[in-house]
């Protein structure tokens, strides 16, 4: 760039300062007013909102954020709008700018829309909240994050298995936590030949025996079945949901010495044989 053009360049910007230099001060006072007043109504409309989605029990955390987020969101889209028109630009065009560009998104975007709406009906339903243990769709783990995309567990064995929302929602949902109980179903079989009202005070002792059985319901020890080698005992008993392999794991191992020490037999699978001869005739 010349200097002579240089110098054209600078008293061109001096003259439209001249003739727009008012105009321009008063839009940035007013922009900038309008900055203002629409960060005191986000605070506003956010306490606001957050007070009433509080009261609602049916309103997850994860909502609550997501809901207060967005109202700021559209607030300030709106503010950036009216500030536009301030300085004399036809936002028409760019409203309808922003139509296509929404619908070329939404419909490149289509599966993330779709678990956003997921997430939202999880967080509205609340099958389950961080730090539960689920099973969702044959997939067991610990809840620990969530938000409107998508679900982390972690596995017993430690491993991190991140699930879309809208996988989620389309599979059973099995929480084994929110309850605070879980029944414990245990089967022990013992031979026909041992007594079977000896094998159940056993069982019963051993019960007894472990503190983290609770006491209501009371357990349930039954003949479940008779099957082809042995009689087969259905126990059940209620047990805090953190207590539920710790007490799976000791009684079978309780039931077991139990029965070596006082004679009953747990049988092996077996099969009887019959052999058939004829003789043959001279």
């Amino acid at each position: 760039i010349t200097m002579e053009k240089g110098i054209d360049i600078f008293q061109s910007i001096y003259s439209w300062l001249l003739e727009n230099g008012m105009e321009l001060a008063g839009n940035i006072i007013v922009a900038l007013i309008i900055l203002l007043v629409t960060r005191l109504i986000v605070g506003l409309v956010s306490r606001a909102l957050k007070r009433v989605l509080e009261k609602s029990k049916k309103v997850s955390v994860i909502l609550e954020k997501f809901t207060i987020n967005a109202a700021r969101k559209v607030i300030w889209v709106f503010a950036a709008v009216v500030i536009i028109g301030q300085f004399g630009v036809d936002i028409g065009p760019l409203i309808a700018g922003l139509g296509v560009t929404g619908f070329i998104l939404g419909f490149a975007f289509q599966e993330t829309i779709g678990n956003l709406l997921a997430g939202i009906m999880i967080s509205l339903n609340q099958p389950f909240t961080i730090d539960e243990y689920v099973d969702i769709g044959g997939v067991s783990g610990t809840v620990k994050n969530m938000d409107m995309i998508c679900v982390t567990l972690h596995t017993p064995d430690n491993k991190k298995i991140v699930m879309a929302n809208k996988v989620v929602w389309g599979k059973p949902i099995v929480n084994f936590t929110v309850l605070g109980t879980r029944r414990v179903d245990m089967s022990f079989g013992i031979s026909y030949g041992a007594d079977i009202r000896k094998a159940r005070e056993i069982i019963q002792r051993e019960l007894s025996q472990l503190p983290q059985v609770l006491p209501e319901p009371a357990p349930l020890i039954e003949v479940l079945s008779m099957s082809e080698s042995s009689v087969d005992f259905t126990v059940r008993s209620w047990v805090k949901t953190s207590d539920y392999w710790k007490v799976y794991y000791a009684l079978n191992q309780a039931v077991k010495y139990a029965f070596d020490a006082e004679g009953i037999e747990i049988p092996f699978p077996q099969m009887d044989v019959h052999i058939e001869t004829r003789q043959q005739s001279s």
